[in-house]
């Protein structure tokens, strides 16, 4: 007689992430269908800089097409943090619990760090440069969240992970911050003139060192 074992199959839930992709892909429609030229000029932004230049203002910064983002860039960035931390062994991506608090953790990191670099603005008095800088950080960080969302569908349901699209996908994100400086740069020239040295000291103070930080706190944490 064949004795026949029974082992369980264990299935770790997702709905959670399921509802968190339909939540964004509803805000990206509500933001379309309510801002509808804006979103469309905003999808051209990697080739077109008319949309930085007719939406400059920083009024537009708390507008409700950034708000609406906004919410759909944190939710993909702390999925695609997850994912990496998934990738190098550290983390389950199905853990809505580690979700949550890279996603509490990027969102105040994200919202402080703003309300640091509007201070330290004040003290290198480049304050005009500076509000018109952060709107368009949050321009290119919210065209990355939007490319991440796709990915990091495919990469949450699929159990085989793709070490190229990983590290192509990170490629990207810092090709386009790159490139978001360089356009920086280009289009607030004048602004820099006389105040160069500031805003070097401005870039390494809150471009650099933070995410210096964030990473060194990441990868000491995570070895113990």
């Amino acid at each position: 007689m064949i004795e026949t074992l029974l082992q369980p199959r264990i299935l770790e839930p997702k709905d959670w992430a399921t509802y968190l992709f339909v939540l964004s892909f509803v805000l990206i429609a509500i933001t379309k269908t309510a801002f509808e030229t804006r979103f469309s000029e905003f999808l051209r932004i990697l080739i077109s800089d008319k949309y930085i230049k007719v939406y400059k203002d920083t009024s537009h910064l708390m507008s409700g097409f950034t708000i609406l983002l906004f919410i759909v860039q944190i939710i993909s960035f702390s999925f695609f943090i997850q994912l990496v931390l998934n990738y190098l062994g550290y983390v389950s991506k199905s853990d809505w619990i580690i979700f949550l608090r890279i996603f509490t953790f990027f969102g105040i990191f994200v919202l402080s760090k703003f309300l640091i670099e509007k201070i330290v603005a004040t003290i290198f008095n480049i304050e005009e440069f500076a509000e018109q800088f952060n709107l368009q950080k949050v321009s290119y960080r919210t065209f990355i969240g939007l490319i991440l969302l796709p990915i990091n569908i495919y990469l949450f349901y699929n159990n085989t992970p793709s070490n190229i699209l990983i590290y192509c996908t990170i490629a990207v994100i810092l090709i386009i911050n790159l490139f978001s400086y360089l356009v920086s740069l280009k289009i607030y020239q004048n602004l820099l003139i006389g105040k160069l040295f500031y805003f070097i000291l401005y870039l390494c103070a809150l471009e650099i060192a933070p995410y210096y930080f964030i990473y060194y706190l990441i990868t000491k944490n995570l070895a113990h």
